[in-house]
């Protein structure tokens, strides 16, 4: 297995008026979302061998999800089916900077250790999960305590730091939840809107390198929007690389994860770094032309390499 997502599938709800907040959405149009599950997705997508963990609810939306993850090749044996909690739906605007969003968390986070074995962690190369997905009980748990395991085994862990505080009972509590999971020097994804929320102010990029560098992570990855990204590797010079310029911005949900899911197919191709920065700008600005999830009609591959 290339790579083992673990974290929340939802159901996402865009709203169809364009640079509107929710309360001036009239209308919405349904995709399969969940940051890891976009991971999942691209990663198959692009050849790779993913597989999904997740819990849904036995509904009609726990059955679209099944559906349309089968049709894109990405394992779905490990994700739950729960009967008493409704598959997760999260309401997004449709914007053109950091989307404004409403969550109703059911299903998504009752991930337990049993849907991860020790058999399948032997044979993964990436173990990937989401700050979104740490915020609950008892996924926060089964991840942190399997994440040991993985490093253990001599997998690398990977995470996007999508913080938001809505899904947090404290920022205190979310802080001690990342950094027991930097213990395991994980590549990590973060965003400058992500690192406001999460420090309540806004940071010198080098402060926010050094805070996770400090906590014993090699690699942080800070994505700047349409300024392109920053990354920052234990005693390099950082490497700074500007965006690929979009004409036409259609729809920035999901664009985060369609950047690290470039990053990581380079990672596991052994690309360079600078490469698979280039190859994650690449796979962005593909998605911010596209509503929803990034086109079937083209081959994916070919514009990336």
């Amino acid at each position: 297995m290339d790579i083992l997502c673990v974290g929340e599938v939802l159901i996402d709800f865009i709203g169809h008026q364009s640079g509107v907040l929710i309360n001036n959405t009239r209308d919405y149009h349904r995709y399969l979302g969940g940051s890891p599950t976009n991971v999942a997705m691209n990663s198959a997508r692009l050849g790779l061998k993913s597989v999904m963990i997740s819990s849904v609810g036995d509904d009609g939306f726990g059955e679209y999800i099944f559906k349309r993850l089968a049709e894109e090749g990405v394992n779905t044996h490990h994700i739950k089916k729960i009967d008493k909690k409704p598959t997760s739906v999260i309401f997004v605007s449709k914007s053109e900077g950091t989307p404004d969003f409403i969550p109703f968390r059911e299903a998504d986070y009752h991930i337990t250790e049993e849907q991860i074995s020790t058999e399948m962690l032997t044979k993964t190369n990436i173990y990937h999960t989401t700050c979104f997905a740490l915020s609950r009980e008892p996924a926060q748990t089964t991840i942190l305590k399997k994440a040991e395991e993985a490093y253990n085994l001599g997998c690398k862990l990977s995470i996007d730091l999508n913080y938001a505080k809505k899904l947090w009972s404290s920022q205190e509590q979310a802080l001690s939840v990342i950094k027991a999971y930097c213990k395991f020097n994980p590549l990590i994804k973060i965003s400058e809107d992500d690192m406001l929320r999460l420090f309540e102010k806004e940071l010198p990029h080098q402060e926010i390198f050094d805070f996770f560098h400090n906590l014993g992570v090699e690699t942080v990855c800070l994505t700047l929007g349409s300024n392109g990204v920053k990354l920052s590797q234990s005693g390099k010079e950082i490497i700074q690389l500007p965006a690929i310029k979009v004409e036409r911005v259609m729809d920035t949900t999901g664009a985060g994860d369609a950047f690290w899911s470039g990053f990581l197919f380079a990672y596991i191709k052994e690309k360079p770094i600078q490469d698979c920065l280039q190859v994650a700008l690449k796979l962005a600005a593909l998605k911010l032309q596209n509503v929803g999830r990034l086109p079937d009609n083209i081959n994916i591959l070919s514009k990336l390499l």
